[in-house]
Parts: structure tokens; sequence; C-alpha cells
């Protein structure tokens, strides 16, 4: 079971998970981090989809038990409790959990769980204190509130996908998604925000509240300067590969023996750059001395930089920017990256216990609190694994009516 741990930050809290897949498990799997004790309610003999969205597997040793790593990259520190809701009684019962909880997360539909009274008037009217969080793909108000939302989709509705990639005009170029699932993982962030700024709220008012959270409205909102560049000049910005629309030069350059991210992002040092690369002139030039004169005479310059960049390898020229402290770096594939040394350094990878399979890999959370530090006491848990223990400890229930309840399909 995950107890709550009186280190944690929000050791005080329940979270009541009713959300799957990616979006609303990152934001429970922050919290519990935190400290809250989070009770994941899953389908009996199904759980979250994405138990199934493999391979790979983290297996144990001998073959005998296996879990998909996406489900292990936002399920940790929480509990699993098998109800089904679609039963009378199994939404019954996690009314009742509501009712002992201070958070409730969901990514239903729009009034996908009116039907079983687990709607936020519902639960909020049992527990006036409760903060319900419901995630959606287009929130509850608007013409496109009824519509399934996913990350895939957002990307491309909301903007992100007409400034990521190649020109059209430039071979392979296209509109390209990003290769995380960005929305749904800026989207868990908020509601950890919101949910965090609803109990600081609660803490003045004894209040609960409800927060109605989009996926299409993070994706506008954090479109960040490309979208305030829209809203500024009229003018919609276009893909550009990796270069910046407000800074030059601020993209990625073939060097001899693969590629250089250079990210200058101020002209003394450029001017640094330029000097490093056999050309100080390029620091007084009338066309590149300030970075809105790089800006307009981009085309310029970046075949000069380009040219200079491809005369050494990506290593020489990390060595040689660094000492100068110009910001650059190489594009890692992701065993270069957790090979890093700054990054084993921070710990980002580690080992967490787990009961079926030994241990398993983690990405660490990159909160470092020095009173409340995040723990890592528990791995995505095994469906169903906490059932009994939650409902005896939360609900009273004893081992007959648990037993009859599983008889009866309503718990797993």
């Amino acid at each position: 079971m995950a107890t709550p741990r009186a280190e944690g930050a929000l050791s005080h809290i329940r979270v009541l998970d009713l959300s799957r897949v990616l979006a609303g498990p990152w934001a429970s799997q922050i919290l519990g981090d935190l400290g809250a004790e989070v009770l994941k309610i899953e389908r009996p003999g199904a759980g979250d989809d994405t138990r199934g969205w493999g391979p790979p597997y983290a297996e144990a040793a001998d073959g005998s038990a296996r879990e998909a790593a996406y489900f292990l990259t936002t399920n940790r520190n929480k509990s699993s409790v098998a109800i089904d809701m679609g039963t009378e009684e199994g939404a019954t019962l996690i009314r009742r959990l509501a009712a002992e909880s201070d958070v409730v997360i969901e990514n239903f539909k729009v009034g996908g769980l009116k039907k079983y009274g687990l709607d936020q008037e519902s639960l909020r009217a049992l527990n006036p204190r409760l903060i319900y969080c419901s995630i959606t793909g287009f929130g509850q108000t608007g013409p496109y509130a009824p519509r399934a939302g996913y990350d895939f989709m957002i990307q491309a509705m909301g903007g992100l996908m007409s400034v990521t990639g190649e020109p059209d005009e430039v071979p392979g170029g296209g509109p390209v998604k990003v290769g995380v699932a960005l929305v749904d993982v800026m989207t868990g962030l908020y509601a950890t925000i919101g949910v965090l700024a609803a109990l600081a709220h609660r803490e003045r008012t004894g209040a609960g509240q409800y927060i109605d959270l989009a996926l299409l409205d993070v994706s506008v909102a954090t479109l960040a300067n490309q979208a305030m560049n829209y809203l500024v000049s009229g003018k919609a910005p276009g893909r550009m590969g990796n270069a910046h629309p407000n800074i030059v030069p601020y993209q990625a350059f073939a060097t001899q023996d693969g590629h250089l991210v250079l990210a200058i992002g101020n002209d003394e040092q450029f001017r640094r750059f330029a000097a490093e690369a056999g050309h100080p002139d390029w620091g007084t030039d009338p066309r590149f001395a300030t970075n809105a004169q790089r800006v307009a005479n981009r085309a310029a310059l970046v075949p000069l930089v380009a040219g200079a960049v491809a005369t050494r390898t990506t290593d020489d020229w990390i060595a040689a920017l660094e000492s100068k402290a110009v910001p650059c770096g190489p594009i890692n594939t992701l065993d270069r990256v957790f090979a890093d040394p700054q990054v084993q350094a921070r710990g980002l990878a580690r080992q967490i216990a787990h009961p079926a399979l030994g241990s398993v890999p983690t990405v660490a959370n990159p909160l470092n609190l020095s009173a409340t530090p995040v723990d890592y006491a528990r791995a995505a848990p095994r469906l169903g694994v906490d059932t009994d223990e939650t409902l005896g400890r939360l609900l009273g229930l004893d081992v007959a009516a648990l037993a009859d309840l599983r008889k009866r399909g309503v718990i797993g």
C-alpha cells in the first residue's frame, strides 16, 4: 500500500485518480512524488490502457511477470484499486472514496462520469472541500467540447506542428509532431499547478473548487513567443526547422562528424563565437553586430556560420566554445543522454524496487526540494494489489464483504 509519507510536502493529501494514459496520470504521479496518497482506480482485469502498450516491457528475471514501460512511466507512488465503476456498487464505492479524498483527477469525455454519479457536481455535493480536476481535449465549453482529444491531433490543431519541422520547400519538409506527447505532459504539469493553487485557496477558505483543463488550451498557451509574435505582428509564423524566429544564430549546424547546436543569446556571445570561428569581423559587421541585424540578415549569416562549423568536429567545437562561455551542445541520442556525466551526477535515472520484477528503472522527478524531497517509495503498482487494504482502511469493509464484491466482479 502507498501510505502517506510524513516527510512529503503533500503527505496530508489524498488523491483519487480516475484518469488513465498520460496527462492525468502525469499529474497524479507528481502529486504522489510530493507525498500525496494517490488511489489509482482501475478496471478489474484490464486496468489502465497503457498496461498493454508494449513492447518494450520490464520483465522479471524468470519471465513470470512483466509491465509495459509506458505504464511504468507515469504511475509510481500510487496504489492500484480495482473497482468496476460500471456497476452501481462499484460507483458507490468510488463515491465513498471521494468523500474521504482531497482531490479527484479524471480525463473522461465531457459528461462521461455523470451517469455513474461521479461528475464534479455529484462528488462536490458529497464533499464540498473536494478539488475536482477534469482533463479533456477541448474543455467543458465551446463547440468542440463533446469531441475526444488526443495529443497528436491537438499538436496539429493547436498550432504546434505548424512551427515544428522544416519548411515545405526544403527536402523532407513538412509539419512534424514533437517526439514525445508533449501536450499531454504539459497538461499534466498545468493540472498539478491548478491542484496546488486550489489547495492553497482551500487552506484559506475551506472550500474546494472545480478545475476545467483542456489539451487545446494548453497547446495554445504554451506556444509562448510564437503565439505572441503572431498576436503582435498579425503574421503567422512558419516552420523554420531548428532555427529560432527571434534569435540568430540559434540552431543546429553540421560539423565534420555530427552536429552542433549553437544557442547564442546575446551580442557578446556572438562576438566570442566569431573570433573562435576565425572571423572576428562578423562581430563588427553592420549586418551582424546586433541580434536584430542578424535576424534581418539571417540568409546571409547562416551559410557563413555553417561553413565555419563544418571545418571541425563536434567535440572540438564544444571544448573551444565552452572555454569561451558560448552556449553550445551536441545532439545526444538517449543512450548518450543517460551516459552523460551531468545527467548521472543529477541522478536522473534511478532504480526503484518492484515486488514482482525485482526492480525497474524510473526517470527522476526534476524537483529537488531541500526540506521535503521527492520520495521514490514505490514503483507503478500491479493491478488491484491495493484494493482490499484501501477499501478496508478507508471504508471499513471486512474480509467477507470484500470477498463477496470480488466474487460478483465489482472489485478486482
